[in-house]
């Protein structure tokens, strides 16, 4: 994809929402179909090396629920094959259209994904059940963290400040959700101590990387190491002596939503989840529509792309910057209670295992866009998920290829599926007014 140039309404001192970028040949139309045949021998060389008889069988619902729709029973070779066989026509089409210099359908690689994970998971749970509830419901959980993490980076980078302390946010968040919660008796201020936290952090990334000019990248760096050694070294000298007041919060648990949570596949999922993930629906719809339907997210998205024009009309560059980074590090933290409130009930060291990383990646892999990068997350949260669900029910599936495998997701996505992405263009770079 060609890098775009600012339009000439900024260079004038006017606003342009976003810079226009025209695709070029490149824009994605190469990589995608290396990447999808890439995919589809793998499919086939593990069905080569591991056939075995039997069926699958898809659970669509639990036998609690108000509706219940039938199993769905498959041949686990066959339809693998037939899946193979399908993936490998939507990477022809893919190479067709690279050949021909037309652009990638988006539909092509959901497609693909989609057809790649019923011959997969059909393969890998022959004789078993799969429940499609659980797996996808569980990966929604799963994404909590790395949706919240997402749209902090998205916030910071789209107003010019690289965010690489999303993992020291989501720490430290979950650090201070776990002490407030016990104290109070209620993990509801366990997730406001959450938000603070998160915004202190993006406070002190803020003094150095906006006020004083130091490189971004190294001062997040800087800002994720001294978490980690700040919380390990009050994890064992003060939550792990007093436990009992200071490390034992109450969990979060599941409020289905009246009728909506009936819903045949889609309420067990979506809304028979954790109040988190409640507040996490809200705060997507009100970051995708702040960021491009307000008057605030105009002056973000300009002090992100040209701050010397947003200067020239008004614009507090560097105060916008500080605003928004704040709430991106309160959104951040919030997504670190996951792990102290929902996800266990206390706080652990290095409890968050690098999701701050995958976060970042979901940025990038979103194109810095709030829907986008959510999607991504999802899709992260799906790959850990699926870990958990195949060993589960003891599939031939290597658990060392399990634990690699939202690894693995991460550096396809990124590296590959996204094609090119341009950040805003002025990203990392401080703003010094004349």
């Amino acid at each position: 994809m060609s890098t775009a140039t600012v339009p000439p309404a900024a260079e004038s001192g006017g606003l342009a929402p976003d810079p226009v970028v025209t695709p070029t040949r490149s824009a994605g139309t190469k990589k995608l179909p290396i990447i999808l045949g890439v995919m589809t021998a793998f499919l086939a060389a593990i069905m080569l090396g591991s056939a075995h008889s039997g069926e699958t069988t898809f659970q669509l619902s639990a036998e609690t629920d108000f509706v219940t729709l039938p199993d769905i029973t498959v041949p686990s070779m066959v339809t693998g094959w037939v899946m193979a066989l399908v993936c490998a026509a939507l990477a022809a089409e893919a190479v067709r259209r690279m050949l021909a210099h037309v652009r990638q359908p988006a539909w092509l690689p959901i497609a693909f994904a989609v057809a790649w994970m019923v011959g997969f998971l059909s393969w890998a749970a022959a004789d078993d059940r799969i429940r499609l509830v659980s797996l996808l419901g569980g990966a929604v959980a799963l994404a909590i963290p790395l949706v919240f993490g997402a749209l902090g980076g998205v916030l910071g980078e789209r107003a010019g400040v690289v965010n690489i302390a999303i993992e020291g946010q989501l720490l430290f968040g979950a650090f201070a959700a776990a002490i407030t919660a016990s104290l109070t008796g209620s993990p509801w201020p366990g997730l406001l101590a959450a938000m603070v936290a998160g915004a202190l952090i993006a406070l002190v990334l803020g003094l150095f990387a906006i006020t004083y000019f130091v490189d971004q990248v190294i001062v997040g760096v800087v800002l994720n190491v001294l978490v980690i050694g700040l919380t390990n070294f009050l994890f064992r000298q003060v939550l792990t002596p007093n436990a009992d007041t200071l490390n034992s919060p109450d969990r979060l648990r599941a409020v289905p939503i009246p009728v909506l949570g009936d819903i045949p596949l889609i309420g067990p999922i979506l809304f028979r989840q954790t109040p988190l993930v409640y507040v996490l629906y809200a705060v997507v719809v009100l970051v995708t529509y702040a960021l491009y339907r307000t008057r605030w997210g105009l002056r973000v998205r300009a002090v992100g792309e040209h701050p010397k024009a947003a200067d020239t009309v008004g614009i507090k560059v560097n105060r916008t910057r500080y605003n928004t980074i704040l709430l991106a590090g309160a959104i951040a933290g919030l997504g670190g209670a996951y792990f102290s409130l929902v996800s266990v009930a206390g706080f652990n060291r290095e409890m968050t295992g690098g999701a701050g990383f995958i976060a970042l990646a979901a940025v990038i892999f979103g194109k810095w866009d709030p829907i986008r990068a959510t999607l991504a997350a999802l899709l992260f949260g799906f790959a850990s998920n699926l870990q958990g669900v195949l060993s589960a029910i003891g599939s031939n599936v290597p658990s060392q290829f399990m634990l690699m495998l939202p690894y693995l997701v991460t550096i396809f996505a990124v590296a590959g599926l996204v094609g090119r992405s341009r950040p805003p263009a002025a990203d990392g770079i401080p703003y010094r007014k004349q």
